[in-house]
């Protein structure tokens, strides 16, 4: 079956006065219709601008998409105009962004702002496009939706925005739905409100949805697959109980370490990934990780690991001692 969304060889830069960064490296994955796939690491790791880079966001200059292929749905996205993107974006895939405060224009009502992103992707009357948005507010738990819809961004609260701005990337029912950090900026009780609400939107409407965060924790129930990513590339992959159960890279076994545990003792000291991640100005020359790794050798600092798979699609891991900590483990 054919999947998706299938990325190939996908790479970044940012050409700056101090020199290219390397934002993403090599970046390549699939993913099929229905699944959720968390995107995980550390801030910098090339998360946002790898899902920028499917959309074709990256800010130019100083940002380049240099090399590689995004498949959706048969179609090559990197191919494509600036025209027949705006065409793509929003009917066949839908991004929520991190902070809906910036996100959304405060000049103009939130009704106005679903209500256009409908007409421009639906052959809609302004009075069919509004009954819709009342219709998709109230689909993400605003109360009284439509008497909202003449409501300014800043008469919502932080958690109401987001689901304003889920709303509207669900407006046209995307086949894929890219969710980047969505509930970073709100309180540990709207987050877990955000996280059911999608989970639930996505049983009901099918879609597949990319959640991009940095905590492992929030996508622990909700991801069918993960991706591990570090100095933009991904570094381990596969299905949920494999990253959590039978971890294969020492990235991801710090990650998981650094969450606080239930089946734990209450005062069982939190683990840490020791340093600093690389300058993506000036990537080491083999493994990126290997600074900060506690089983590298001479060869991690010489060859940069290929991502390897060592249990079909279900388990992916760029690491030479992958074997070991399985052994150790």
């Amino acid at each position: 079956m054919t999947p998706l969304l299938e990325i190939k060889n996908l790479k970044t830069r940012f050409f700056t006065s101090e020199g290219v960064v390397k934002a993403v490296n090599n970046v390549s994955y699939s993913m099929e219709s229905g699944e959720i796939l968390g995107v995980v690491g550390e801030s910098g790791c090339g998360k946002s601008v790898h899902a920028l880079s499917i959309m074709q966001l990256v800010q130019d200059p100083p940002g380049k998409i240099t090399n590689g292929e995004v498949w959706l749905d048969g179609k090559d996205l990197l191919t494509f105009s600036e025209k027949e993107m705006k065409k793509i974006r929003g009917s066949d895939v839908a991004m929520i962004f991190q902070d809906p405060m910036t996100s959304l224009n405060p000049v103009f009502t939130v009704g106005f702002q679903i209500v256009e992103a409908l007409r421009l992707h639906n052959d809609m009357t302004k009075a069919e496009a509004r009954e819709r948005a009342g219709e998709l507010l109230a689909l993400v738990g605003i109360p009284g939706a439509e008497q909202r819809l003449d409501d300014y961004p800043h008469q919502f609260s932080g958690g109401m925005r987001q689901r304003a701005m889920i709303a509207m990337g669900l407006s046209c029912e995307p086949k894929l739905l890219i969710a980047d950090e969505p509930t970073t900026a709100l309180d540990v009780t709207i987050q877990a409100q955000i996280v059911d609400l999608v989970k639930k939107l996505q049983d009901d409407l099918g879609m597949a949805i990319m959640w991009i965060t940095h905590d492992l924790g929030v996508i622990a129930e909700m991801a069918d697959r993960i991706n591990v990513m570090y100095a933009g590339a991904i570094i381990e992959s596969g299905n949920v109980r494999n990253i959590y159960k039978k971890t294969r890279h020492p990235y991801t076994m710090g990650l998981l370490g650094s969450l606080p545990r239930l089946d734990e003792d209450p005062g069982a000291e939190l683990l840490s990934v020791p340093g600093l991640p690389p300058d993506l100005l000036a990537l080491p020359k083999g493994c990126a990780f290997a600074a900060r790794c506690g089983y590298r050798t001479e060869k991690c600092l010489e060859e940069k690991p290929p991502l390897e798979e060592i249990d079909g699609r279900e388990h992916a891991v760029a690491c030479w001692h992958w074997e070991e900590i399985a052994g150790s483990k």
